[in-house]
Formats: C-alpha cells, structure tokens, sequence
C-alpha cells in the first residue's frame, strides 16, 4: 500500500517542487557518490518527515480554532436572535404571524402571545403596508414607535424600537422658533371717524385681546406700529393655535358690539421652518401679504418649501380700496403702456363675460395712449354663456379687429410687450400659459382672493378681493386715462355685462363703487337691454340645469349638493348656473354642483349666501374663488368619490367652526 504521506499530500505546492528538484539532484549525486549520496538521501527523508508533521500539526491547530469560533459563533447568534433588543417576526404567506423572538412578547399580555395571528394585530393596515414592498415601516405598538424593517422574499419583520429618537425629533420640531405679523385689517378706517376718548377705548379693547391671548399660549407679543404686532412662538405653540383654529380672529371680530356692519378684523401671516431669523421675517411677511390680497380676516401660515395653509376668512371683504388707489394704479399702467410696444391681453380659459369685458377694457386704455393692443382669445375654447357677446362683437369689424388668437400672439409678442393678465392670477388658469415667459412686463388684474398659485415676478398687480368683479377695477381705471378716451356702445355694455353676471344682476358682492362704475359706463352708451339679450338662455340649457338640479339632496339641513348622472357631461356654465339656482332655494344656505365635464374632468361648483365659506371648502380640493362663490375640477376622480370628499371636507370646515 501506498504510505499516508502519498496518499494525502498535506504540504504546500512550492515544498513539493523543492523535494522534487531535490530527489531529481540526489539521483546524480548517488550515480556518481552513492556514500555522499545515501548521506543526503537520509537527510532529505528526516526533513521531509519533519515538514510533514509540522503542517500536520498546523492544520489540526486550524481546524480546531475554526470549530471552535464556529460553535461560538452559532451560540453568538442564537443569543442575538433570542437576547437582543431587536424584534424579529416571521410570518406565512397568508400574513400570519409564525413565530416571534422573545423581544417581542414583552408587547404582548402576560398569558397572550402573537403567534397565530394576523399581522393587522401589531399595527391596524400593516397587511397593505407590507404588501407595497416598502424596506421601512414606521408604526406604533402601544406606547413605542418603532422603525419596521421588511425582508418580503424572506416573509421576515425586524423591529427597532426608535421612540428615543421620535422624542428628540418631536422635542427639535416643537422648539422651533415661529414668527408672526399681526396687521389690524380696517382699524384706521374704523377710528378715523371716532374722537379720542372712542378711539382710545378700542385701541385699549385690542390690546387687551391680544395680551390675553398671548399669554394664554405663552407667546411673545410686541406692538410695532398702530396697526401691527409681531408675535414670536414656537412650533409646539402654532400647533396649538392651529387645533383652535385661531379662535382670535373671532374674538377681535366681536370687540365692536355698537357696530356690526363693519367688524374689526384682523390677519395674521406665519413664517415657520429651519431658517434663519431674517428669512422667517420675509416668510411671516410675505403670509400677511397673502392673507390681505385675500381680503383680510384670516391666517397665513406658510412654510420653507412654500406651502400655505390658510384659516379663518369667514367675512365678506369690506370695501376698504380707495379712489386714490385706483389713480395711482391707472397712472402706473398708462406709464407701462407708453414705454412697451405693444400691449397684449388674456384671460382665463374658457372666459366669461367679465373676462371678455374686462379685455376689452385693457385694449382700450392702450388704444388711449396711443399703443396698439390685441386680446388673446382662443375661439375654440368660448362656453355658451358668453357666446351672443362674442357674436355680437364679431359683426363690429373694429372691435373685432383686436382679438387674434394664441398662435398670432406668439408671433407678436416681443421682451418688451406688456402682457396685462384679467380675471384670474393663476398660471395655470390663463389662456396660454407660455405667454407668461416671453415677456418681461406682465400686470395682474384681478378680483379673486389671492391663491397660492401666482404668477411669478409680475411688474404691476391691482388685485381687490373687495370689488364685484374685474370689469368693475377696469373701468374705474379708464375713468382716470387721458380725455381722448372714446368707449362705444358695445365696449361699454360688455363691461357692463361682465359686472352684472358677476354681481348676479347687482344682488352679490355690491358695493357703492360697483354703482359707481355702473353709473359710468352707462353715461358712456353702456346698453342694458342689450346685456340682459346676452344673459338670455336656450330652452335646451334650461332643461340640462333642470334635469342636473332634480338630482338634490340636502346636506346638514340647509345645504344642497346636486350630483349629476354617470356618463352625462356638462359645461362649467351650467353648473354654475344651478348652483345659483339651488341657493334661492328656501333653508339652503350653500350649495354645491358636481357633474361629470366636458374635458373628461369633475367640475364642481359651489355657493353661499355667507354663513359657509365655499372658498375654503373648494381650496381643500385645490380650486378657489371667494367666500361665496368658488369652484374646483378633479382629476381622476369618479362623481361618487367627489361627493364624499366634498362632504368629509365640509363637515370639518363645520365642526371645527370654519
């Protein structure tokens, strides 16, 4: 037989290679020395032995180490899954639980266990969550928020208990520092009249409401001017202020109890976020803008990445804007229209008559000033309600002369175009959006409240939330452009138009200066049988609004919401209409319209007389409008989807006192 030491070869390659040069070389020397030869040849033989037993010995030494580290390593392990601080869960492919270490029944009553159940036990939904092969999970087990690692392949949960760091994180959330301005809306308006000993007694009633409410939430609170505060808190104290929902707007509205027409009211801007101090002054800032271009009576909070929540708002606008303000505003606009080339305007999609009207009235102050100016109209894109206007500004060949359509604007428009955008100040709202960036000077005239969405860096903005409609701030502009000014008769009546259908024949959001505007245009030829011919409807509209208003039914005993039949379309204006319809209704305060679109989307229109603010409601769905009057479209919803949300969204503005 062959020895072990053939059998096996237990040395190194390179010692092999040495032995056998060695043998091959002792082989000569036994041929021509056999004495010397046989001396080597034992030597070579006890040092071969020798290496042999000596790497033997080393690989005894390594096999015994590693099983030693092996069997420590398997104890280390079992220790781990058993000992450690780690919740491990295995579950079945039904979402069962199997098994659990022993970390996890600490969680778990004394004689229950979670094996066998489902993993909706741990966590409510945890099913769903696992399903959507997230690697993490955050979810609360009692009192510990743990961080939930998921091996899907593996049906295996790990658990790390991560309260520890919630808590700091919560602590460095809640200690932020939060800066606000406080800006009494109408105080000079209110007192200017009042003698000292009155207007003292109010400033002293103010003072003391927001004192009391400062220190009730531990706010600092400093007096900056007549009319402003700023408020410093933290972001523990404006979650606070945000579950009251600001109950101080009330507050402030009820100090003046002798004079209930025209309430005190008061808008608060918020700035919050890890930023420095100065950029939270410009945030807080910057939310006060908003909340007055609002028309006041609410809060702004805004945060770094610039989104705003709004409160409050719950009042009409009062008619604070004055004469002085609109001259100064018609002087900037004509010194705009002398120094561009030419002056193009737009409106919305889809416009309406106060759009249209509104229009015309820009197009004739640059004709005023001797510039030429067009209107941007997509002939595709006119609803009916406005299409015997558009009819009859077609047969006057001058008028029509100055509508081109959006294409022929991208080949006029040039850097130094001004651009005036009416009825609406939202990007995505105007008629051709790329328009916007092809011109450096661009105005905004509007009287929606403010939005979030605004188009950036506009050179001129007249926005009054105040007034009935955007006819009404043109033509108190025209009243102040040079002398030649000439309005005919048909330029005159659309504007006259657009206040009428905006005001709801002079019965919504009316103020002394809608009159005043009316009076106007009506010295300047304005027509009002010739309005009341373009407000005319067909018998067939008449019967889709009726048909879409069979379908009502009340909500919370006084507000109507109509809900449109699968598959039927209907046009913004329709909607609109029965809206208008429901609120003469008897006990109905609100009301919403919800049907299926033209454009594949949900339209929903909503009205009030007041007592329900159909503006925040119609924000919470990402549209707008005022206080009574607003509308929002969905995408990718069904109409029984849009009723359910627009009810969850109004019995909270309700309960929460909105």
């Amino acid at each position: 037989m062959m020895p072990d030491l053939f059998k096996k070869p237990t040395l190194s390659v390179h010692l092999w290679i040495i032995y056998a040069i060695s043998f091959l070389l002792l082989g000569f020397i036994w041929f021509f020395q056999w004495m010397l030869g046989l001396v080597m040849t034992i030597a070579i033989v006890a040092s071969l032995y020798y290496s042999v037993r000596s790497e033997k010995y080393i690989i005894n030494e390594t096999e015994e180490y590693i099983t030693t580290l092996s069997h420590r390593v398997k104890k280390v392990g079992e220790e781990a899954l058993l000992e450690m601080p780690i919740g491990i869960v295995l579950f079945s492919e039904d979402y069962q639980i199997e098994w659990t270490n022993p970390y996890m029944n600490k969680y778990t009553d004394d004689e229950d266990t979670f094996v066998g159940k489902s993993l909706n036990n741990l966590s409510p939904d945890l099913i769903n969550r696992v399903k959507e092969a997230k690697e993490d999970i955050w979810m609360q087990l009692g009192e510990v928020e743990f961080q939930v690692m998921v091996k899907k392949d593996e049906r295996l949960l790990y658990f790390f208990d991560r309260t520890k760091q919630t808590e700091i994180q919560n602590l460095y959330h809640n200690e932020q520092t939060v800066l606000g301005i406080i800006f009494l809306d109408n105080y000079e308006e209110i007192t200017q009249a009042m003698d000292d000993a009155s207007r003292s007694q109010i400033n002293s009633k103010v003072t003391s409401t927001l004192n009391d409410w400062s220190n009730q939430y531990g706010i600092y609170l400093k007096r900056i001017s007549q009319e402003r505060f700023l408020a410093v808190m933290n972001q523990q104290i404006l979650d606070q202020l945000e579950k009251a929902k600001f109950e101080i707007l009330d507050e402030v509205r009820e100090l003046i109890s002798d004079n209930k027409n025209v309430p005190l009211t008061l808008s608060i801007g918020v700035g919050l976020g890890g930023l420095s101090l100065p950029d939270l002054g410009g945030l807080a800032q910057s939310s006060v803008d908003l909340a007055l271009g609002r028309g006041g009576d609410q809060v702004v909070i805004k945060d770094e990445a610039g989104k705003v929540r709004f409160y409050g708002g719950k009042t009409n606008p009062m008619e604070k804007r004055t004469r002085v303000r609109a001259r100064v505003i018609s002087h900037a606009l004509k010194e705009l229209v002398q120094e561009s080339d030419q002056v193009l305007v737009m409106g919305h999609k889809s416009p309406d008559m106060d759009s249209v009207g509104a229009a015309i009235g820009i197009q004739k102050i640059a004709q005023a000033n001797g510039v030429e100016g067009f209107i941007v109209l997509d002939e595709d894109d006119i609803d009916t309600g406005v299409q015997r206007l558009m009819d009859e500004i077609k047969d006057d060949e001058v008028l029509w002369s100055n509508f081109i359509s959006p294409t022929e604007a991208h080949d006029l428009v040039t850097k130094n175009t001004l651009l005036v955008v009416v009825d609406t100040h939202k990007p995505s709202l105007v008629a051709d959006e790329k328009l916007l960036s092809k011109t450096e000077y661009v105005v905004v005239i509007d009287h929606h409240r403010r939005g979030e969405e605004f188009i950036d860096h506009p050179t001129l903005v007249y926005m009054e939330p105040y007034a009935s409609s955007t006819a009404e701030l043109v033509t108190e502009l025209l009243e102040y452009q040079p002398n030649n000014l000439r309005l005919s008769m048909l330029e005159s009546t659309a504007l006259l138009a657009g206040i009428i259908v905006d005001t709801k024949s002079f019965t919504l959001r009316t103020g002394s200066r809608t009159f005043d505007a009316a009076s106007y245009l009506r010295s300047k030829g304005a027509d009002t049988i010739l309005v009341q011919r373009f407000m005319k409807e067909d018998l067939d509209v008449y019967i889709k609004r009726s048909h879409l208003i069979e379908n009502t039914t009340v909500y919370r005993d006084r507000i109507a919401i109509a809900i449109g039949d699968e598959g039927q379309t209907f046009g913004p204006v329709i909607i609109a209409q029965a809206a208008d319809t429901l609120l003469t209704m008897s006990g109905i305060v609100a009301s919403f319209v919800i049907s299926e679109r033209n454009d594949g989307r949900i339209g929903i229109s909503a009205r009030s007389l007041g007592d329900v603010n159909v503006q925040l409601i119609m924000e919470s769905m990402n549209g707008g409008g005022h206080l009574t009057n607003a509308a929002t479209q969905l995408d990718d919803a069904s109409l029984e989807d849009a009723a359910e949300q627009l009810k969850a969204i109004i019995d909270e503005q309700i309960e929460g006192g909105e």
